[in-house]
C-alpha cells in the first residue's frame, strides 16, 4: 500500500507540505517541516515517532483541530484553510470521528444513548441498522444498556470506538486509544480497529507509541523532528521497536 495517493478521490485526509511552528521558551519549535503524507480511504495506518516527534500535531492539523503555519491539509478534496471556524466545527462533526485516551462517555446514559449522542445533538437521526451493526461487530450487543460504570475499561473503550462509527465518518482519528488499556484489552480493542476497517470499509490513522499496537496496522508511517522519516508495510513489533530506535538514536 503506498502511503501517497496519486488522485484526490483516493485519500481520506492528506497533507501537503505541511509545517506547523510553537513558541517554545522563547523559541519557535517547528512541529511540522513541510510534511506531505496521504492516507488511503479503507487504511488503517499507524502514526509514530519519538517524543516530540509531530505525530500528534500532524493528527491535529489533519483533523481541523488546529490550523498550519504554511502548506495545506484535506479531508477528502476539503482543505481545511478555506474553511471558517464554523465549517471546521461542522466539517468535524460530520465527516470526521475521534477516539482518544479518556473514554468522555456520559455517567448517566447507556452504552447505546452514548454512541448515539452525537449525532442526536447533531439533530440526525441515527441509522438504526448500521448502529446495530457497528455494536454487533463490537461485541457489545450484551452490554448496549449498561451504564459506563458497568462496563469494564476496554468495553468503554469499544464504547467510544462505536460512537465514532456511529456517524459513518470518512476518516477516524485515534490519539494513543490503547494508552489507559491493559494488554488484552487494548488488543481487543486494536482487533476491533482493525475489524472496522477490513469489515465495514472504515479508515482510521492511530498515533500511537506502542510497536504491539502498530502491528495492529496495515503501515506504520514514522515521524521524526517534524518529518516523515520512513514506513512499513504489515509492520511487526520488532520491526517497528528497531524503526523507533534508530530514530531516537
Amino acid at each position: 500500500m503506498n502511503q501517497r495517493a496519486t488522485t484526490r478521490s483516493t485519500a481520506a485526509a492528506r497533507a501537503v507540505d505541511a509545517t506547523k511552528r510553537y513558541a517554545s521558551g522563547g523559541m519557535a519549535v517547528t512541529a511540522l517541516d513541510n510534511v506531505s503524507v496521504s492516507f488511503a480511504r479503507g487504511g488503517f495506518t499507524a502514526v509514530m515517532g519519538p517524543s516530540g516527534s509531530g505525530k500528534s500535531t500532524l493528527m491535529h492539523c489533519l483533523a481541523g483541530l488546529d490550523g498550519l503555519d504554511s502548506g495545506q491539509a484535506f479531508i477528502g478534496d476539503v482543505e481545511l484553510g478555506t474553511l471558517s471556524d464554523h465549517q471546521r466545527t461542522v466539517l468535524r462533526r460530520d465527516r470526521i470521528g475521534f477516539v482518544f485516551q479518556a473514554f468522555n462517555l456520559l455517567p448517566a446514559l447507556t452504552a447505546e444513548e452514548n454512541i448515539a449522542l452525537p449525532l442526536l445533538l447533531a439533530g440526525r437521526r441515527p441509522d438504526l441498522a448500521w448502529t446495530s451493526q457497528v455494536i454487533s461487530t463490537l461485541g457489545l450487543g450484551d452490554r448496549r444498556h449498561h451504564r459506563p460504570s458497568q462496563l469494564s475499561g476496554g468495553e468503554q473503550q469499544r464504547v467510544a470506538v462505536a460512537r465514532a462509527l456511529a456517524a459513518r465518518p470518512e476518516i477516524i482519528f485515534a490519539d494513543e486509544p490503547t494508552g489507559n488499556l491493559d494488554s488484552h484489552a487494548s488488543w481487543e480493542l486494536l482487533s476491533f480497529l482493525r475489524q472496522a476497517v477490513t469489515d465495514l470499509g472504515q479508515t482510521v490513522v492511530m498515533v500511537t507509541h506502542d510497536p504491539r499496537a502498530a502491528s495492529a496496522a496495515q503501515i506504520a508511517i514514522f515521524l521524526a523532528d517534524g518529518k516523515i522519516a520512513g514506513q512499513l508495510v504489515s509492520p511487526a513489533p520488532d520491526t517497528v521497536l528497531d524503526r523507533l530506535k534508530s530514530l531516537a538514536a
